[in-house]
């Protein structure tokens, strides 16, 4: 079964940094998923492209066909990559409005990785102190390792090592990495739980005084 992954750039041209770090990030999403023989669809949702369609919807409530088609990419999304470009030590307005036009609970238990650009190492906490929080309150799954690039950053081997890392993460929320067993059934090793509805399907949980049952000690 093949892995839906939408990428949220919100890169304001078409060529923009933020736009490069997204598809690195979604290349290595692609790589980690395919090393565990499985297979991932990426799709993008470039927001520039919806600006004033935004902006409609945040002052009046009505969603453009453009926006609705996006939102809906958002709903049936296995996982998420957003990018942003950095803007007065924050993430973008355009960022910002496309999430509060969305559904609250479109992102519940979604996994995601973030990411941002910016032209210097100074908004290089951007993504903890603004991007993460935004995520947080929205109930996503966001990923530990968060991607934040400068421009000099580019080509380095610590971008690329980091780009990996982010990618690995996803991935393993993607796709089932192995199984613990003993504890109730087989349970996969870093799979998020799915969204269905309002709740999520945690697997079955055994009693903790059960498990230490015929244990004698050493």
């Amino acid at each position: 079964m093949s892995r839906r992954v939408v990428v949220v750039n919100a890169g304001v041209s078409a060529a923009s940094s933020t736009r490069l770090l997204a598809e690195q990030l979604a290349g290595a999403v692609t790589a980690a998923v395919s090393a565990r023989g499985e297979s991932v669809d990426i799709e993008y949702i470039d927001v520039a492209s919806l600006a004033g369609d935004l902006a409609t919807a945040v002052t009046s409530g009505v969603m453009s066909p453009k926006v609705r088609a996006a939102q809906d990419l958002i709903a049936e999304a296995d996982g998420l990559i957003v990018a942003t470009p950095v803007f007065a030590a924050s993430y973008s307005g355009i960022f910002k409005m496309f999430f509060d036009v969305l559904d609250p609970d479109a992102l519940t238990g979604v996994p995601v990785l973030a990411a941002a650009t910016a032209g210097t190492a100074r908004h290089s906490l951007v993504i903890d102190h603004a991007i993460r929080p935004l995520l947080a309150y929205l109930r996503a799954d966001v990923l530990p390792t968060g991607t934040f690039a400068a421009t000099e950053d580019f080509g380095s081997p610590e971008l690329s090592g980091r780009i990996s890392r982010a990618g690995a993460e996803l991935a393993a929320r993607l796709v089932a990495s192995g199984s613990v067993a003993g504890f109730g059934g087989p349970t996969d090793v870093g799979a998020a739980p799915r969204r269905s509805g309002s709740t999520t399907d945690l697997g079955p949980v055994t009693d903790f005084a059960t498990l230490l049952q015929g244990h004698t000690g050493d």
